[in-house]
């Protein structure tokens, strides 16, 4: 029965190759031999030009898959089939066609992503001509040795051919081939012996222009002498193919061959400009008697009319055969993983009972979530969906949530002892290197790991972190792994110990200080020790502590798709239990809260963070600087609600624990000494704090509401200039912004620059109050401006303020506003907005900024006794004054 539902299984779908992911490729290999057969067919047309430019082309194919799927090998036996009849396997069959083929394999991998080795392509090809049909290409040949004498002046064409590795049986005969058409050009065109390709060059396209018989009998391509007389340089040479095309088209009978170029590994012609695929594709497009069959990761995408401008010929109209829908024509074909969506195509083809999928949506869900995508799994789900049906039951999606022995034995079956060890050590690790997945093995040498990254069960990106990892369906099984040899728990345990231990050891022998390693190997440590239950935290405690300094806030999920992944897709991204608590068992499921607690807030009402950092502090679980590190941004989260009293207890039992951070709760105590208009308790700190305490940030927060601004700039400079020295991104960000804020009050031509700044740095960071606050600072710089809309703008921020639970943001919005009002004069608006900030200001918080917006308008307005400013209230009155008179002839003069 397993033939016939296999034969079954492929009528439904022939477009589906997962099936022969572990098999001999029989599939692709009629899909070759079906578009070879068509491609000679159309070549073979007495319509057939191989000049025609306008023609939509057919002459490649694509098979595309993840990586260690086979692509590679496929298209070496491609390459040897189509070489020797012996080399064909037996059940791929006889061809039926008789022409005689040149197949040409190409590994892009080995060409740089740079468009200069698009020659290395080009050369690959003629030399692989120099063998079949053995003969001088004239047209080809000149223009190819002019372009080899300009761009390559002194190096002989077979000595680059020995240094770059391209050497094979024609390795020799391709300079003199070159030096031949060469030689016999410059004879039938009368010149000189000795003369240059550039000379012949010359005199061929002068003969092409004045339409002599020798010369078109040298280079009858309608487009030769455009391209013999453009500058020799990889642009032209990328043009020379059409010459090559059309050379072999005009071969005698006796000479014809057909070239078969198998391009490997297109993804390494990815760059950001496509400038290499933008050659190659002219290659494809320019050479229709040549059929291409290309491999890599990712599907062709010429066809999509959104690459215009940047390939020369894209959408359907060019390439039909390469559009999404291209249904039985199509061209292109997947290889290996296929996408939840092709899965589910998949499983609902496989089984038709009366033209109705067999399989039922939620089934085939069930199937595919657990699959990953793996063509394997899908195989063995269907077989179990059949044996369930012939016990006469009806089956569930419940049936399908668990691995399949069979997967991992046949896995497991071809690999060594070593290499089957450090396969389940690895598992544990999202992705990894050799020196992490040896060492989570507890092995001494590199050599298993190596040789396991080489099996098509592993994956790898060379430009990730870590450049290996493994399927996730394997990942999977491997934990309900049943073999002979598996592991118990015990083992597994021991495993992810190691393999914590690794990550930290990593971190922290990195030969340069790495926030990308930093957040890598807390994504994967936290994962470990809560799955895994490893009590002794080690090294993630400093990483947490690290993590946290620089207020970057990166989100600590693990990947999707991968065990260990929120599959909930709940904001506890690391947690496995709920954020109330209930069910942390360990002390790295209430790490893994503390820190997406503390990470999110800058995406959630400031109370969620407070309610969440309370019951991690309520568990116990953590131990004194851990414990530290939640009292503090709970402190902080109280501040930002107004929570003032609370705040302070938070920051005095940080600050009296001495720790780690006890220079920022002393900050935090500054800041609320001045938040509630202690200036000179503010400023009497600022000395005790250093570096670790921001001092330069907290000493310009004290100075721009007195009104000195250019005493607030100085330190907000200078607070930069040290994060830049501490390489804090995150810091010199928001001191940024806290300059951009200043400058808009006095100077705001500076402050459109410091603004533009201040978004650049804030761009790639995850700091939603200090963005809020650049954006209060823009209604700042342009206040008083009839066409600039600042209570419009001022709206639509409080909206998006009081959504982020940032009180204390309103404040600055409504001291916005006011300076607004002032500059333009616009008493009763001001004299309001100052009644709403006096209400707003009643518990003490920010009461100095109610006195600040009177000033502006010079309105009456008897000091707060809670306020304590360094020299007094009136010079704050005239300077704040002074400030809106200046915008005002600002204006004047801008106007």
């Amino acid at each position: 029965m397993a033939d016939n539902l296999r034969a079954l299984f492929s009528s439904n779908d022939p477009s589906f190759d997962a099936n022969e992911a572990f098999t001999n490729r029989e599939h692709q290999w009629a899909l070759v031999a079906g578009a070879l057969e068509q491609h000679l067919r159309r070549t073979g047309e007495p319509g057939f030009d191989v000049e025609d430019l306008e023609t939509p082309r057919s002459n490649v194919l694509v098979f595309h898959g993840v990586g260690g799927v086979g692509k590679s090998t496929l298209l070496r036996k491609i390459e040897a089939a189509l070489t020797a009849a012996d080399q064909r396997p037996a059940q791929w069959g006889a061809p039926s066609w008789t022409d005689r083929l040149l197949p040409v394999r190409i590994d892009l991998a080995r060409s740089a992503s740079t468009g200069s080795d698009f020659e290395r392509v080009v050369l690959t090809i003629r030399l692989a001509l120099a063998g079949s049909p053995g003969r001088p290409l004239p047209a080809f040949d000149v223009a190819l040795r002019r372009y080899w004498e300009h761009t390559h002046p002194g190096e002989p064409l077979d000595e680059y051919l020995r240094r770059t590795g391209l050497v094979g049986r024609f390795a020799t005969a391709l300079p003199q081939q070159l030096q031949t058409a060469v030689g016999e050009a410059a004879a039938l065109l009368q010149l000189p012996g000795g003369a240059t390709a550039g000379q012949v060059t010359g005199a061929l396209v002068q003969g092409l222009r004045e339409r002599r018989e020798r010369a078109r009998a040298l280079a009858g391509c309608p487009h030769a002498a455009g391209l013999l007389e453009a500058t020799p340089d990889l642009e032209a040479l990328s043009f020379y193919p059409h010459l090559l095309a059309w050379e072999l088209d005009e071969l005698p009978a006796k000479y014809k061959v057909t070239p078969v170029v198998l391009l490997d590994t297109f993804e390494d012609t990815a760059d950001r400009h496509r400038d290499f695929e933008r050659l190659l594709q002219r290659l494809v497009y320019l050479m229709p008697n040549v059929l291409f069959v290309i491999s890599g990761r990712s599907r062709l995408a010429w066809a999509d009319p959104a690459l215009h401008g940047q390939l020369d010929w894209t959408g359907p109209a060019a390439w039909p055969g390469l559009t999404p829908g291209a249904g039985a024509n199509g061209r292109q074909h997947l290889i290996g993983d296929l996408s939840p969506e092709d899965c589910d195509d998949h499983l609902a083809r496989r089984l038709v009972h009366d033209g109705r999928p067999l399989i039922e949506p939620g089934i085939r869900a069930a199937i595919t979530a657990r699959s990953h995508g793996l063509p394997l799994h899908l195989d063995l789900a269907v077989a179990r969906f059949l044996e369930i049906r012939r016990t006469g039951r009806t089956p569930e999606p419940a049936d399908f949530d668990h691995s399949f022995p069979a997967l991992i034995a046949r896995i497991l079956s071809d690999l060594t002892p070593d290499e089957r060890h450090v396969l389940r050590s690895a598992s544990l690790l999202d992705a990894f290197d050799l020196d992490l997945a040896t060492r989570a093995a507890g092995i001494d040498r590199h050599a298993p790991a190596r040789q396991l990254t080489q099996r098509p069960l592993v994956s790898e990106n060379p430009y990730a972190l870590w450049p290996y990892h493994l399927h996730g369906a394997i990942r999977t099984a491997l934990r309900n792994d049943q073999t002979e040899d598996h592991w118990s728990p015990a083992d597994w345990h021991q495993a992810a110990g190691r393999a914590l231990a690794a990550l930290g050891e990593q971190w922290a022998t990195a030969s340069a200080p790495s926030r990308m390693l930093l957040v890598a190997c807390l994504r994967q440590g936290l994962r470990l020790a809560r799955d895994h239950q490893l009590r002794d935290l080690g090294w993630l405690t400093d990483a947490a502590h690290t993590y946290t300094d620089d207020s970057v806030w990166e989100p600590l999920a693990p990947p999707t798709g991968h065990p260990g992944a929120d599959d909930g897709g709940r904001d506890a991204t690391v947690g496995g239990a709920s954020d109330d608590g209930t069910g942390w068992e360990t002390a790295a499921d209430a790490l893994a809260e503390l820190l997406t607690a503390i990470a999110r807030r800058q995406h959630e009402h400031r109370q969620r963070t407070a309610d969440r950092l309370t019951a991690v502090l309520d568990t116990g679980l953590l131990d004194n600087e851990l414990t530290a590190l939640a009292l503090y941004y709970r402190a902080k989260a109280h501040k930002d609600l107004g929570r003032t009293a609370d705040s302070r207890t938070g920051m005095q039992q940080v600050a009296d624990a001495g720790g780690r951070l006890a220079p920022k709760a002393r900050r935090g105590l500054a800041n609320l000494d001045r938040i509630s208009g202690g200036f000179p308790a503010a400023l009497a700190a600022v000395p005790t704090l250093g570096w670790k305490g921001r001092h330069h940030r907290v000493h310009g927060d004290i100075h721009w509401p007195h009104g000195h601004t250019s005493q607030a700039i100085a330190a907000f400079e200078a607070g930069r200039t040290e994060a830049e020295q501490h390489d804090a991104p995150g810091e010199r960000a928001i001191t940024q912004t806290r300059l951009a804020l200043v400058t808009a009050f006095a100077d705001p031509v500076r402050a459109g620059d410091e603004l533009d700044l201040a978004h650049q740095l804030l761009a790639p960071l995850d700091q939603r109050a200090t963005t809020l606050l650049a954006h209060v600072a823009g209604l700042i710089k342009d206040a008083g401006h009839t066409d600039s809309d600042v209570p419009g703008r001022a709206h639509g921020l409080r909206r998006d303020i009081t959504d982020a639970g940032l009180p204390w943001l309103i404040r600055f919005l409504e001291l916005a506003l006011a300076f607004h009002h002032a500059v333009r004069d616009e008493h009763q608006d001001l004299a309001d907005l100052v009644d709403r900030l006096h209400t707003l200001t009643a518990g003490g918080d920010f009461a100095y900024l109610a006195d600040i917006a009177a000033a502006m308008g010079n309105l009456p307005h008897p000091p707060r006794p809670t306020v304590h400013w360094l020299h007094g209230h009136q010079p704050v009155r005239e300077r704040w004054r002074e400030l809106v008179t200046d915008r005002r002839a600002h204006l004047n003069a801008s106007s």
